[in-house]
C-alpha cells in the first residue's frame, strides 16, 4: 500500500486518527460507569456482563483479519468502514430497549472499534517515517491512556446530567468527522498491488470460531462451568482443534491472514511475546485496583472510580518521553527499563496491606504507569520499524492482538487465583477463631467469596453482635487483602519473564532520517516534508 507523493494532507488524516482512536477507546471505560443505570432500565442484570464480553470478543477477533486486508485492500476503505460500522453501532445502542438488544449492537459496535484501532497505528506507520513514528506513536499511546482517564467521569456527566443514551450517541458526529478527515486526508492512496488478490477465506473461517470460542471459554470458565469439566474440555480443545487447522491452512495460503513465517524474524516474535505477557500481567491485575481502594482503604465509590489516574497519567507522560528515549537508545533498553519498571510497581503493590494508606497507592500505581508508558508504545514502533509498508496492516495488528489475548487470558487466570487464595485465606481465618459464632460465619462465607465485596462496603449485612461483626470484617479484610497481594506476585512472575524476553530483543534501535542512506526510506522522508507543508 501506498499513498501519491506530495498530495496527502498529513493534518486532516492526524486530526481525524486523534478523533477516531479518542473515541473508540474512550467506549471501552465510559460504559462501566452507566451500567448501573443502563440495569436499572432495562432489567438486565442476569447478562449484564455481555454488554462489555460482547465489545470485548468482536473487537478482538476482527483485529487480525482487518490487519491483512488493509495491506491488501489499502487502509482508507476499510477505516471507513470500521468507522460507518462504529456508528451505526452506536446508534443502536443508544436506541436500545432491552438487555439483549444492548448486548447485540454492542457486539457490532466492537467489530468498528476493532477495525479502527489498529488501522489509525497502521496509518501512522505508512505517513511517517522511522524518527518520526517513535513520536506520534508515543502521543497515541498517550491518547489512548488519556482515554481511560477521562472515560469514567465522562461518563457520570453524561448520564447525571443527560441519559445513558447519549454515551453512545456522542460517537455519531465524531464518527462522522473523523471519516471525513480521513477520506478526505487519503484521498490519493493507491493499492501497491493492483493484481488478483487472494483472500484467505478459509484462514478466517477457523480463525473467528477459534478466538470466539476461547474468549467464551476464558470469559465464563470457573463461573458457568468448572475448568476441569467436559465442558471445559470440549471449549478449549475445539478452539485448540480450529487453531491448529488454522495454521495448517497459513502454511499454504497465497496472502495469509497471519503469516506465520514472520515469527522467524526476531523483532516480530520478541515484540509479540513481550505484548502478550505485558497482557497477561498488567491489565489482569489492575483491575483489582480500585477494588482494594474501596474495600480495603475505604475511599468513597466516586474516589475508587479515579483510582487508576495517576497511573494513567503517568503512562501518557512516559509515553510521549519514551517516544523520545527511542531515538536515543536501542529498543531493547527502553523495553528492559519499561519491563523493570512495571516489576517494581507490580512487587510494591504486592506490599500493600490493611494498614496502607491512599498515597502510598497511589506512588506505586504511578511507577506501574512510568513502566507501561515505556514499554507500549515501544512494542509497536518496533516492529513498524522492522517490515516494509506493504506488511504494516498484518504486522500492526498482529501486535494488537497479542497484547489484547494477553490481556483476557490474564483476567481470567488471576481472578481464578484471586478467588481460589481468597477461599484458603478465609478458611485458615475461620480455623484461627476460637469464637464459635464467628467460626461459624467464616466457614460459610469461605464457600460464598462473591459476597465478600460486599461485605466490606456495607458491614451491616452481617447480623451478628457488634464485636463479632468487627471481628469477622477484619478476618475478611486480611484475607481479601492477601490474595490481592498475591494477585500481584503472580503477575510479578509475567512481567519477570517479559524481562528476560525484552533482553532478548537485539541491538535494533530507530534510525534517525539524517542517518538513512538514500532509496527508499529516504524518499518517504522527503514525501512526509512535503505533505506536511501541503
Amino acid at each position: 500500500m501506498v499513498i501519491e507523493e506530495k498530495r496527502i494532507n498529513t493534518k486532516l488524516i492526524i486530526t481525524g486518527l486523534i478523533i477516531g482512536m479518542f473515541f473508540s477507546a474512550l467506549e471501552q471505560t465510559i460504559v462501566g460507569t452507566a451500567m448501573p443505570t443502563i440495569i436499572s432500565e432495562l432489567n438486565g442484570f442476569t447478562i449484564f456482563a455481555w454488554v462489555t464480553t460482547a465489545y470485548m470478543i468482536t473487537s478482538t477477533t476482527v483485529v487480525p483479519i482487518v490487519g491483512k486486508l488493509s495491506d491488501l485492500y489499502g487502509r482508507r476503505f476499510l477505516y471507513l468502514l470500521g468507522t460507518i460500522i462504529f456508528i451505526i453501532g452506536s446508534g443502536l445502542c443508544a436506541t436500545a430497549t432491552s438487555m439483549e438488544q444492548l448486548v447485540i449492537y454492542r457486539g457490532l459496535q466492537g467489530i468498528g472499534g476493532g477495525m479502527i484501532m489498529p488501522l489509525s497505528q497502521t496509518i501512522i506507520g505508512d505517513i511517517f517515517t522511522a524518527e518520526q513514528r517513535a513520536k506520534w506513536q508515543g502521543i497515541f499511546g498517550g491518547l489512548f491512556g488519556l482515554s481511560s482517564v477521562i472515560g469514567p467521569f465522562l461518563g457520570g456527566i453524561i448520564v447525571d446530567s443527560i441519559s445513558w443514551h447519549w454515551i453512545f450517541l456522542i460517537n455519531v458526529p465524531f464518527g462522522l468527522l473523523s471519516a471525513i478527515l480521513i477520506f478526505m486526508g487519503l484521498k490519493h492512496e493507491t493499492i501497491a498491488n493492483k493484481g488478483k488478490v487472494n483472500i484467505d477465506y478459509l484462514g478466517i473461517i477457523t480463525l473467528i470460531p477459534a478466538i470466539v470460542i476461547l474468549l467464551l471459554g476464558l470469559t465464563f470458565g470457573g463461573d458457568k462451568f468448572d475448568w476441569a469439566s467436559p465442558t471445559s474440555f470440549l471449549i478449549f480443545g475445539g478452539s485448540i482443534l480450529l487453531l491448529i487447522i488454522f495454521g495448517l491452512i497459513e502454511r499454504k495460503a497465497v496472502e495469509p491472514i497471519l503469516d506465520l513465517s514472520l515469527f522467524k524474524n526476531r523483532i516480530f516474535a520478541t515484540m509479540n511475546g513481550l505484548g502478550f505477557l505485558l497482557g497477561l500481567g498488567m491489565f489482569g491485575a489492575i483491575m483489582f485496583v480500585p477494588m482494594y481502594m474501596q474495600g480495603i482503604l475505604g475511599v468513597s465509590p466516586t474516589q475508587a472510580g479515579s483510582t487508576m489516574t495517576p497511573m494513567m497519567i503517568a503512562m501518557i507522560a512516559a509515553s510521549v518521553v519514551g517516544g523520545q528515549l527511542l531515538l536515543r537508545f536501542s529498543f531493547r533498553s527502553v523495553l528492559t527499563a519499561g519491563m523493570l519498571l512495571a516489576a517494581l510497581g507490580f512487587f510494591l503493590m504486592s506490599t500493600m496491606g490493611i494498614d496502607s494508606n491512599e498515597f502510598t497507592a497511589y506512588a506505586y500505581m504511578v511507577v506501574l504507569g512510568l513502566g507501561m508508558g515505556l514499554v507500549m508504545p515501544t512494542l509497536m514502533i518496533a516492529i513498524q520499524n522492522e517490515f516494509p509498508k506493504s506488511q504494516l496492516g498484518t504486522v500492526t495488528s498482529a501486535s494488537t492482538f497479542f497484547r489484547s489475548i494477553g490481556g483476557t487470558i490474564g483476567i481470567t487466570i488471576l481472578n481464578s487465583i484471586m478467588n481460589h487464595t481468597l477461599k484458603g485465606e478465609m478458611v485458615s481465618a475461620a480455623n484461627d477463631d476460637g469464637n464459635p459464632i464467628a467460626h461459624q460465619a467464616l466457614t460459610a462465607l469461605s464457600e460464598k467469596t462473591d459476597s465478600l465485596f460486599s461485605l466490606l462496603l456495607n458491614p451491616g449485612l452481617l447480623k451478628m453482635p457488634e464485636d463479632i461483626q468487627n471481628s469477622v470484617i477484619h478476618a475478611i479484610q486480611i484475607a481479601w487483602s492477601d490474595s490481592f497481594s498475591t494477585v500481584f506476585l503472580t503477575g510479578l512472575i509475567f512481567i519477570a519473564v517479559g524481562v528476560l524476553v525484552a533482553l532478548a530483543v537485539g541491538k535494533g534501535r530507530i534510525k534517525r532520517d539524517s542517518e538513512l542512506n538514500e532509496g527508499g526510506e529516504q524518499q518517504v522522508t522527503s514525501f512526509n516534508r512535503d505533505a506536511t507543508e501541503s
